[in-house]
């Protein structure tokens, strides 16, 4: 806890199996990890590491086998899945690598969902979408479908979604990995200049290491546990 003020996100002792066939994997061996208000954290590690499994996880999208993880303080597992779903859409965002847009619905429709979602009166959720959009660099491209748009441009209306509802932490699963560099960088410097803006706490899992070092800390998954890295 920094400054006296609750973590964003707590994971206590988290564990993950896989049963293959009579073996079990046990991907995750005990995670901890606390991620401040506005803190920028990066997670590396190999390939099949479990960073995936621990982002979902960290989501309310994939139960832990033991463990505990609390978002604001509230228990993300265990209780209904009404209940883990309210807590989703009130305090997390997602970024993914692949952009996933709905594409019967256009970029603003896109970007509004999230507040559809809470039952927000249509025209106010699609006034925030746009206005969010023309952050974005999109305010030129509301009405344009996925299919209508660039790789970079899906993933920037994507970071749109994502920060819509204003949340506390984003959690982001190789946001760059399917773009060029020059979007790529695009889309990293949009999401922390929202960071520093809105003071979105971010989680951000991937490869690279130049992302990575652009975090306040990197944390190395390996045998199934976070380490710190210097």
């Amino acid at each position: 806890m920094t400054d006296g003020k609750r973590n964003v996100l707590e994971c206590r002792g988290v564990v993950r199996r896989f049963r293959e066939g009579d073996s079990v994997l046990e991907v995750l061996r005990g995670v901890d990890l606390e991620v401040a208000p506005a803190e920028r954290v990066a997670i590396i590690g190999a390939s099949g590491s479990g960073k995936t499994t621990l982002l979902q996880i960290m989501g309310g999208l994939d139960d832990p086998d033991e463990g505990v993880v609390l978002v604001d303080g509230v228990a993300m597992h265990g209780g209904d899945e009404k209940a883990k779903g309210d807590l989703r859409n009130r305090y997390l965002g997602f970024v993914y690598q692949f952009h996933h847009l709905l594409p019967e619905f256009s970029a603003e429709e896109n970007v509004a969902m999230p507040l559809l979602i809470r039952r927000e009166p249509r025209a106010e959720a699609l006034g925030k979408a746009r206005d969010l959009l023309g952050r974005v660099g999109l305010g030129e491209r509301l009405t344009h479908k996925p299919g209508e748009l660039s790789g970079g441009e899906r993933q920037r209306a994507a970071v749109a979604r994502a920060l819509i509802t204003r949340p506390q932490l984003v959690l982001a699963d190789e946001p760059t990995g399917n773009l060029d560099a020059g979007n790529g960088e695009h889309v990293l410097n949009l999401m922390l200049e929202l960071n520093r803006e809105m003071r979105t706490s971010l989680v951000i899992v991937t490869h690279d290491h130049s992302i990575a070092n652009r975090m306040d800390r990197v944390l190395l998954l390996e045998d199934g546990r976070l380490v710190e890295q210097s």
